[in-house]
């Protein structure tokens, strides 16, 4: 077997279990959540269940991985090592970024593991929602996925992990107050001691991206969506390329319709106002959604400048451009869509952009910041409606 080591990134060192933090509990719930951790797992349980992971049927699956990667025979002793850097902790998952030394190359991977009940109960549903929409659609934004399995730790805790594929030079963003004008802007997660904030066009940008890559991944005729996405929960990465950016979404926690559980329409088939009103709904949704994050990540909820709205529209309509079009249409989705819009009122954007926020649960602690900024949220977004037919 390859040999093993451990890291907490950014930090180079490695650790071991003579490391006084091998010990420490790692961190299960947000600091400003006011909840406690259900369980309490250590570093040491966490390493350990993960190298369990690689070393199973004598590292065959591993193996098998890498050789599909590299699209060359790899066999479980080729495998030099297997640095294991703990990246974060998150909601759900402590993913890892996985370096194997192999055939005189280095291959990367995430392994995300699910360590909390929450994790373990969406786990599997991530797995298989990645590889369905992989395999479904032609273009990808998404991580590539691997495998997927249950190891136990020498306590016979259970845990939960799959393989997929690291994005490399990709990360993480959240708004953030810029010192400089006092103002909320996009900054960029480099690394723990490198942040910047990306300029006006590449937020742009960037917002334009995570709409079409939403719009894309929505099913016209099912309705179904990529469901409980959040740029709080870093979702969506992103890569700076001098002046070009792109924009991967990392996560597919639920991918469900929306109007499932709707009155007269669970049972009904789709025609073609069904359709329409429904990705109506759905863009509207994501119209305000795209403006919701945590204050750095972790702070308070806040609401982006109304930079995103404009951007927003046009990459959900791009997203739409990429879809094949729907036999009972008149003409391509996006031109459907876009007379669609056209044709609704002021009234249209308030009444369903409200019951929008009304669908959400009660207690959601995004919904305060959501009311007080909907009026103007909707104005700015019916006005761009508009100059759009112009």
């Amino acid at each position: 077997m390859p040999r093993f080591s451990y890291y907490i990134s950014p930090l180079k060192t490695p650790l071991s279990p003579a490391s006084a933090v091998w010990q420490e509990s790692l961190p299960l719930v947000r600091p400003t959540s006011g909840k406690s951790a259900q369980v309490v797992v250590s570093h040491g349980e966490y390493f350990n269940a993960m190298r369990s992971f690689f070393e199973q049927d004598g590292g065959e699956m591993f193996s098998r991985i890498l050789a599909q990667r590299l699209r060359q025979t790899i066999l479980a002793g080729d495998i030099q090592e297997i640095r294991l850097h703990l990246e974060k902790h998150g909601e759900f998952y402590h993913p890892a970024r996985i370096e194997a030394d192999v055939a005189g190359r280095t291959v990367y991977f995430v392994l995300n593991v699910a360590v909390s009940d929450p994790g373990k109960t969406l786990i599997k549903g991530e797995f298989h929602h990645l590889k369905k929409l992989n395999a479904e659609f032609a273009e990808s934004f998404l991580p590539q996925v691997y495998a997927l399995g249950e190891v136990a730790s020498g306590s016979k805790r259970k845990f939960w992990m799959f393989l997929g594929e690291w994005l490399e030079d990709y990360y993480e963003f959240h708004l953030s107050r810029d010192a400089s004008d006092n103002r909320l802007k996009l900054n960029v997660w480099e690394d723990p001691n490198r942040h910047f904030f990306l300029s006006l066009t590449q937020s742009a940008q960037l917002y334009r991206q995570v709409a079409r890559i939403l719009a894309y991944y929505y099913d016209i005729t099912t309705f179904e969506q990529v469901f409980s996405w959040h740029h709080a929960a870093g979702d969506f990465v992103v890569r700076i390329n001098r002046s070009e950016i792109d924009v991967k979404l990392i996560t597919v926690r639920r991918y469900k319709s929306f109007l499932n559980n709707s009155d007269g329409l669970k049972d009904a088939s789709p025609n073609p106002e069904m359709i329409l009103q429904a990705l109506l709904i759905f863009f509207l949704s994501l119209a305000i959604r795209t403006r919701l994050d945590r204050l750095d990540g972790i702070g308070d909820f806040v609401w982006a400048d109304s930079l995103a709205v404009g951007p927003t529209l046009t990459g959900f309509l791009e997203g739409l451009a990429l879809k094949p079009p729907i036999r009972m249409l008149p003409d391509t989705v996006e031109r459907c869509f876009r007379y669609y819009l056209a044709v609704c009122s002021r009234q249209d954007f308030y009444e369903l952009s409200n019951a929008v926020v009304d669908a959400l649960h009660p207690q959601a602690p995004e919904i305060p910041v959501i009311k007080q900024n909907l009026t103007n949220h909707i104005e700015t977004l019916y006005g761009v409606v508009q100059q759009m037919g112009n």
